[in-house]
């Protein structure tokens, strides 16, 4: 929550990564049994040395699924490291990626999406040539049909049970990179999966320095951040963390500044060890985290309470994995019209029921502590039903 800090020594790092969209292939399904049909679209989104990206969109052309299970084969010796809205296992070159409890209904003409990290051999990735989905082999577009009249000679597929989020497989570091100063961003800056190390002490003092600084519209990606970690990463306008990892958080994970209605987006990733907070919203806007995990925090989202300079401030939380211990997943302050929404958040070890979802506060702008007037959704500023959680 500090207001000014000393700068250290500075590493400025900007550069610019592009989408590498050659590898898209799209298959579509024809006519099968129950009437099946399907679209898939498979995309390398980043690729680095021994490791990969990619986005894989399934949209359903045949009549409406409660559950889908995409397979396909890689044929230059690719191995899924780990994978998000979707669980995916792997047999030799066979891949099968199962729904989750929460996007296995799909309606005719409606679209899901999953993706995962993977490694390759560095020198050929092609992308997978076929697909299918719930064992029926996508061929060509259809409408849903009529079942057939002569009954398949092979029983018909029926995909696994979808069990709830999980917690996910952590990535393992392709490498690693030595940090002495705050590392400037501006463009987006893909580590492949690269562990950066180390700054500061790894204690709570704030008046560390961020290992990186993020310019407005900076992209940080793909990069796993060891511990002393410093003050993490710090967005002085709108920003985008994707599938960005902190092994111990120390102070906080990330820190959102700006001015005017910054958008932030969290995507994909994970925390752990952050013994105060994960999020830290001090300026205005609105930061959604999706597709994220973390465990043993104190605070998952805070809107800076005691802030010289006050904002209302949105948070959008959704796909969240948080095992305990924990706290508290979101504190706001109600007196300034802040707003957190909460959907698809799974609890993990906490049988008592006893994380507090949305904390309420009042907040001041004299660094005093905010005072906590409430807990709980109430249609106004904590925005959630007890369909949106789930515990395990």
């Amino acid at each position: 929550m500090r207001h000014s800090r000393r700068h250290r020594a500075l590493l400025i790092l900007t550069t610019t990564t592009a989408t590498l969209a050659a590898a898209g292939v799209v298959a579509t399904a024809g006519t099968a049994q129950a009437a099946v049909g399907c679209r898939v679209t498979y995309t390398v989104a980043s690729q680095w040395s021994g490791g990969f990206g990619a986005n894989v969109t399934l949209t359903n052309v045949g009549d409406p699924l409660t559950s889908w299970t995409v397979t396909w084969s890689f044929t230059a010796g690719q191995t899924v490291v780990q994978a998000w809205n979707a669980t995916v296992t792997q047999s030799g070159s066979t891949v099968r990626a199962a729904s989750e409890s929460y996007n296995g209904n799909l309606a005719t003409n409606a679209s899901t999406s999953f993706g995962f990290n993977g490694s390759w051999n560095n020198t050929s990735n092609p992308a997978p040539t076929s697909f299918a989905v719930n064992g029926v082999t996508c061929t060509g577009g259809t409408n849903p049909t009529a079942p057939p009249t002569t009954p398949p000679t092979t029983p018909p597929f029926t995909p696994p049970p979808t069990n709830p989020p999980s917690t996910g497989a952590w990535p393992t570091p392709t490498g690693q990179v030595n940090v002495n100063g705050t590392i400037e961003v501006s463009g987006t800056l893909d580590g492949g999966l690269r562990r950066y190390c180390c700054i500061g002490d790894g204690s709570q003092e704030e008046s560390q320095d961020p290992m990186f600084r993020l310019a407005a519209g900076a992209t940080l990606q793909n990069v796993i951040i060891g511990a002393p970690a410093g003050d993490g990463v710090h967005c002085a306008g709108p920003c985008t963390l994707r599938n960005v990892w902190w092994e111990d958080v120390g102070e906080d994970a990330a820190t959102f500044r700006g001015s005017g209605s910054p958008t932030f987006l969290v995507d994909g990733g994970g925390a752990r060890s952050a013994s105060d907070k994960v999020f830290q919203h001090n300026g205005p806007g609105t930061l959604t985290v999706q597709n994220f995990q973390a465990t043993n925090f104190g605070t998952f989202y805070r809107s800076c309470g005691n802030c010289s300079t006050q904002h209302r401030r949105n948070v959008v939380l959704r796909n969240i994995t948080l095992t305990r211990p924990g706290n508290t997943v979101a504190g706001i302050n109600v007196n300034y019209g802040d707003t957190a929404r909460f959907s698809q958040i799974t609890i993990v070890n906490d049988a008592s029921r006893s994380m507090v979802i949305c904390r309420k506060y009042n907040g001041n702008n004299s660094g005093n502590e905010p005072t906590q007037v409430g807990t709980g959704a109430d249609g106004t500023n904590c925005l959630y039903s007890s369909a949106d959680l789930s515990y395990r």
